[in-house]
């Protein structure tokens, strides 16, 4: 790449994040539905026709949104995941569910954009799976982890889910039992639907001691997927 190719580069890139740091902020300020590209151009003072170079639609913008919001998530995981990686699976688990709140409770607007209401008339694509699955797997990976240390608790599994859990086992849970997948699809959902109260407010006058709440709760859904705690 010539010198003049590497600025440009280097100048679309900072364009870039400037107009996704400017829609963040219309996201705190408005809300994801309410997300206007001439809007963001405005702030920015560049022309509509200019800012469509770089993001040809409101829903182009939103994806690259969602995106870096689940890798944001993603990397807080595995970061916490990386720095336990000498503690129990329990603990590993625990470690990783107390980051994901964290990254929430500091990012409040991107996690309501990934995790909050569907868009009206927005679709995500299909670019945005493997960044939303990396928490996931984060979570899959720890229980892997026990699975083939100290071991899993054995869980029941009705026979009418079993065709459905060797499904979920197969296509991203390899190496696990079929009895731990569908426990680990509904911890998994679980714990985000634990966040989002927290985040939303749905805990006002309910839960004051929230964060102790939130590592019993998150304690449990490990013992769900048939992590024994030490």
């Amino acid at each position: 790449m010539s010198t003049a190719q590497g600025a440009r580069a280097r100048a679309r890139e900072e364009v870039t994040a400037a107009i996704k740091e400017a829609a963040r902020g219309q996201l705190a300020q408005e809300g994801a539905a309410k997300l206007s590209l001439r809007a963001v151009a405005r702030e920015l003072g560049m022309a509509s026709s200019a800012l469509y170079r770089y993001f040809p639609s409101r829903d182009d913008l939103l994806t690259a949104l969602i995106i870096d919001a689940y890798d944001s998530l993603g990397e807080t995981a595995e970061q916490a995941r990386d720095a336990a990686s000498e503690a129990p699976p329990p603990v590993r688990w625990l470690t990783v569910c107390e980051a994901a709140r964290g990254w929430a409770l500091a990012h409040p607007h991107e996690f309501a954009l990934i995790y909050g209401s569907p868009v009206p008339g927005y679709a995500a694509p299909d670019t945005t799976v493997p960044a939303a699955a990396r928490i996931g797997l984060v979570l899959i990976g720890v229980v892997r982890d026990a699975h083939l240390g100290p071991g899993l608790a054995r869980l029941p599994l009705p026979a009418e889910l079993r065709p459905e859990a060797e499904r979920m086992t197969a296509d991203f849970a390899p190496g696990l039992p079929p009895e731990t997948a569908a426990p680990l699809v509904a911890a998994w959902a679980q714990l985000m639907g634990l966040i989002g109260f927290e985040v939303f407010g749905q805990f006002h006058r309910v839960v004051e001691d929230r964060e102790g709440f939130f590592r019993h709760a998150a304690g449990r859904l490990g013992e769900s997927v048939g992590l024994t705690p030490s």
